[in-house]
């Protein structure tokens, strides 16, 4: 049986004052979610600015997409991540990475390890996290935590968080599919910057191939997950060949390549509800998620495809 449809604004970039009015005009215009990156730039710091998200909403649901791993301690994690469901009501879901955006360890001093080594330490990661957040007691004894009675409390609203993890290489994927109950299909990352090269991750052959890591992972539990997609480019054109020709070298794809990408949408309203539904039905692809700054514009969509 598919997903429903649902779609998140990401509220990355926005100061903290426009961050709290586009949470709101979101939850007004249906979107079932808003999300924060984790960069170590000028945003704000994503679980307090989803704090302040959640103190002046009611309904809509929260998720950092997603925390890098390397910057905190799982067991400090746990215990912001259930205190933040908590203050929101049980609107809280976690979506946790790798970490992959160089300039944010050059910046820091955080060591940038390898992929390999971050995405074990990542697992790891999870393997504490899991209990804590189910209000668990925790001893782990591993390749990277040592993590001794550390007490799951305040215990998640829920007893437990919805897990997103995303990638776009197959080791990330298919941890994904073994781990979380939402997983994220992403441009692979692993050059550290967002460029051409990860434009050429993005296109249906390449999709295809990551969704079968994801099954891969997932087995028999394949069909319980949900799958999503960061749509990087929404352009609402009477033109959609046109625009898509003159805009897909900016991702490095060909026209053809950019319509038929996950991550770029383009064309009218009615034309791009047809694109998504057709994302279902192939990959069974049914949380899209856009950049706050194409809230209103694409609001029609959301409004002809949410919870179908």
């Amino acid at each position: 049986m598919a997903h429903p449809f649902r779609f998140s604004a990401s509220l990355g970039g926005l100061p903290l004052d426009a961050m709290v009015s586009t949470a709101q005009r979101a939850e007004a215009l249906g979107y079932a979610t808003v999300t924060l990156p984790d960069h170590l730039d000028d945003q704000p710091a994503p679980l307090i600015g989803l704090t302040a998200v959640a103190m002046h909403t009611t309904s809509i649901t929260l998720l950092p997409l997603v925390l890098a791993n390397d910057y905190r301690h799982p067991a400090v994690l746990a215990k912001e991540l259930a205190t933040l469901d908590r203050l929101s009501n049980g609107r809280l879901e976690f979506g946790i990475g790798a970490g992959w955006m160089t300039t944010d360890y050059e910046h820091s001093g955080i060591t940038h390890d390898g992929p390999g080594t971050r995405i074990r330490r990542l697992r790891e990661a999870v393997d504490v996290l899991t209990p804590l957040l189910a209000g668990e007691a925790v001893d782990h004894d591993g390749e990277f935590y040592a993590v001794h009675g550390a007490m799951g409390e305040p215990r998640p609203s829920t007893g437990r968080l919805p897990l997103l993890l995303a990638g776009g290489k197959e080791k990330m994927l298919t941890l994904a599919g073994e781990k979380a109950d939402i997983v994220g299909i992403n441009p692979g990352l692993t050059a550290g910057v967002i460029d051409e090269r990860a434009g050429r991750d993005a296109t249906l052959q390449q999709t295809d191939r990551k969704l079968e890591w994801v099954r891969n992972g997932a087995g028999a539990r394949f069909d319980r997950i949900e799958l999503q997609t960061r749509v990087h480019m929404v352009v609402i054109s009477d033109d959609r060949e046109t625009t898509a020709a003159e805009l897909g070298p900016l991702l490095g794809l060909t026209g053809e390549e950019t319509l038929a990408s996950p991550h770029a949408l383009i064309g009218t309203t009615d034309q791009i509800a047809e694109e998504i539904q057709g994302w279902r039905d192939r990959w069974g692809i049914s949380f899209v998620s856009i950049n706050g700054d194409q809230l209103e514009e694409f609001a029609p969509v959301v409004e002809a495809l949410a919870g179908t």
